[in-house]
């Protein structure tokens, strides 16, 4: 944070409706260079699907038993964020049926066209496409039951700003399902070392410090975490 704006910022903390010191923190600086996101500008849809939908990739082998973790079932109106290909997507229109909807949110419009037109393909006429910004997942406010974040809040750029986007889209009740990799020195490989910014513990603390609490940490998974987290009550 700029020396010039640390009077303004301890100031604002005190007033009602202003950011805290951490909070403006947070939303300040990108967490990850724009450079990260920017081969989704205008992907290969078929080599981006081969690289996600693979087995040996722990998400995809375990992809069904993730899906039934996060409880999603009929009627419900989940947003898979950063649906990149559609896996997780095509799993989610299946598990909420037709009675509910799901939304195919990505920052890139070459994914969710083609999502669109793969699940038109294959008859799920329950998916949404939402092409997102930086900041914000583009979503209602509260019209979502579970928003579900796989292998892509390491890709977060303003991780502070896309979770109060998110908090603000959940229904009264909804949940946040955090799957991402571990970091940890010495077991993690060197791909995740050198690509993920940060360790789960942080990630705690950055989505707990946008008003969420942590609620499970479900050890399903061997090399990545599987989290989920519910808005925190408001304090008075």
């Amino acid at each position: 944070m700029r020396l010039g704006l640390s009077l303004f910022v301890l100031c604002a903390g005190l007033l009602p409706g202003f950011l805290s010191v951490a909070q403006m923190s947070y939303a300040q600086e990108p967490a990850v260079p724009p450079e990260i996101n920017r081969r989704f500008s205008d992907p290969d849809f078929d080599v981006w699907a081969g690289r996600f939908e693979r087995p040996g990739r722990e998400v995809y082998d375990r992809r069904e038993d993730i899906v039934k973790a996060t409880g999603a079932m009929r009627g419900m109106t989940v947003a898979d964020v950063g649906a990149g290909t559609g896996l997780f997507t095509r799993l989610f229109s299946d598990a909420v049926d037709s009675a509910g909807k799901i939304y195919a949110v990505d920052i890139s419009q070459v994914f969710v066209d083609n999502i669109l037109r793969i699940s038109h393909e294959q008859g799920q006429g329950n998916v949404i496409g939402v092409v997102n910004t930086r900041r914000s997942v583009s979503l209602p406010d509260q019209s979502v039951d579970l928003v579900f974040i796989c292998d892509t809040y390491h890709h977060f750029e303003y991780p502070h700003d896309m979770m109060l986007s998110i908090r603000a889209a959940l229904k009264p009740g909804g949940s946040v399902v955090v799957v991402d990799f571990r970091k940890i020195p010495g077991v993690s490989n060197a791909w995740v070392m050198g690509h993920v910014r940060s360790n789960e513990a942080v990630v705690v603390e950055e989505i707990k410090s946008a008003g969420f609490k942590l609620v499970e940490d479900n050890d399903l998974l061997r090399t990545n975490y599987f989290l989920r987290f519910v808005p925190a009550p408001e304090e008075k």
